[in-house]
């Protein structure tokens, strides 16, 4: 009796760094149960490469040009509800993982994990369950453990618009405006307005008030 093939992994592999992508594509074409279906060097490549090549399974860097792997995955989740995004990435700031986990990724591995926990991820993405590198996996279980404590911005704060509400609790973490431009795949001067209308709306002269009244409510890290 002939013997069923083995299904195998479609992987869609994701990052800017060519070096980087060479070197885990020598590994994942090694495996009998991943067929690498293709490799895209930005953001939007990885976009119009998921409608095309329907992977199972996309590996995506967050920091990439033209689209960042955070709205890219946002775009793909959004299109392709089937296909599981799996982060790889050096950053390992809070903002940067939840931003990711509400994009819709499965999962959210550092470049600094080995093989066989960069594979076992894949495997467990495809399986539809979430995996985490182990630091990020304690800022999960803190998160959650401390979430029936936090607060809903919008509940606390009604006036503000859901883009003012994301810009408010990443500026009580203390990321300026470049940084949160970069954090949310915005120009500078959308997020200068929406700082600006955000403040209007509370009623403060400046950020670092915004801050305190943040910070009162228990958004951001406590005050020193």
């Amino acid at each position: 009796m002939k013997q069923l093939e083995k299904e195998r992994i479609r992987l869609l592999l994701a990052d800017d760094h060519p070096v980087f992508r060479e070197g885990l594509l020598s590994i994942l074409r090694l495996q009998d149960d991943i067929e690498v279906v293709g490799e895209a060097g930005s953001g939007k490549e990885a976009v119009t490469m998921a409608g095309e090549r329907q992977p199972d399974v996309i590996l995506m860097d967050v920091g990439m040009q033209e689209m960042n792997g955070i709205t890219a995955a946002r775009e793909i989740v959004r299109d392709y509800p089937h296909i599981h995004i799996l982060m790889l990435t050096m950053f390992d700031d809070d903002a940067t993982v939840f931003s990711a986990m509400k994009a819709g990724a499965r999962g959210y591995l550092l470049k600094g994990s080995d093989r066989a926990d960069i594979l076992r991820a894949v495997a467990a993405a495809y399986a539809g369950e979430a995996i985490f590198s182990p630091a990020i996996a304690r800022k999960m279980m803190y998160y959650f453990k401390n979430m029936s404590r936090k607060p809903q911005i919008g509940a606390l704060f009604p006036k503000l618009t859901e883009r003012e509400q994301d810009i408010l609790e990443l500026i009580a973490d203390g990321l300026s405006n470049e940084d949160i431009a970069r954090q949310l795949d915005l120009s500078l001067k959308t997020v200068r307005n929406n700082v600006s209308n955000l403040l209007n709306k509370l009623q403060v002269s400046d950020r670092a008030q915004a801050i305190l009244l943040a910070r009162d409510a228990g958004i951001g890290p406590p005050k020193p």
